[in-house]
């Protein structure tokens, strides 16, 4: 069972999520109207890709932008979670060995302490964000099952992950369901909300170039907003 799905599954779960999140990139750009103010963009081309990077790199800072500070708690707790979601299937040194078998792909390898933490982190900021969803009415009123869904999603490869680590159980049966809970998350990124690890990207240097350019972001060297 091993071998299945830390191959074959594995391989076409990686290949899904590739073509995937290349599909919505393009179909994002295809989206976005060309025509607007084709002017302005050509001849002030540096003005939007200085806005782009600026837009992109500031709300990638703690406490950056207003919206960081007027909502410290969660903006921290929604931090947390994406460090260690991106950060603990990366470098963890199971994944780190997997890739280097399977696919001759090396990667730097975090202790395992370190491994922990971040697995810890991930449940717990999960776990946060689940009772913000429940006990605020203002955003209580805004979610959806997909919203669970999502969280869910997100949030299993780090339980199995974990109770495989301290090996509560049956090691195989966690480890199993660990890689397979792993691929159907990779699968479910272009078609969920979780698209938005790389959409996010695009919509704020969107945004960016356009306030860079217009709405007196020529004139003003901090963010216009």
């Amino acid at each position: 069972m091993y071998e299945i799905v830390s191959g074959p599954l594995a391989l076409g779960s990686f290949l899904i999520f590739f073509i995937g999140i290349f599909a919505r990139i393009a179909l994002y750009m295809k989206g976005l109207d060309w025509k607007l103010d084709r002017v302005t963009y050509s001849v002030n081309r540096w003005y939007g890709v200085k806005g782009a990077l600026r837009s992109v790199l500031v709300w990638l800072i703690p406490f950056g932008t207003s919206g960081w500070r007027r909502n410290a708690g969660f903006m921290t707790t929604t931090f947390v979670f994406h460090i260690c979601l991106l950060g603990a299937p990366l470098f963890i040194k199971g994944h780190v060995y997997l890739f280097q078998e399977r696919w001759g792909v090396a990667l730097w390898a975090i202790p395992d302490s370190v491994a922990d933490v971040l697995t810890i982190g991930m449940i717990l900021s999960a776990i946060i964000l689940l009772l913000r969803r429940i006990s605020l009415p203002e955003v209580r009123i805004l979610t959806t099952p997909h919203n669970f869904l999502v969280l869910l999603i997100s949030v299993a490869p780090f339980v199995t992950g974990f109770l495989a680590r301290i090996q509560a159980g049956g090691y195989d049966f966690w480890l199993i369901a660990h890689i397979i809970s792993g691929e159907i998350m990779l699968v479910a990124i272009p078609f969920t909300k979780l698209s938005h690890f790389i959409l996010f990207f695009l919509s704020r240097a969107q945004i960016g170039m356009d306030f860079g350019i217009k709405r007196g972001g020529m004139k003003n060297n901090g963010m216009p907003w």
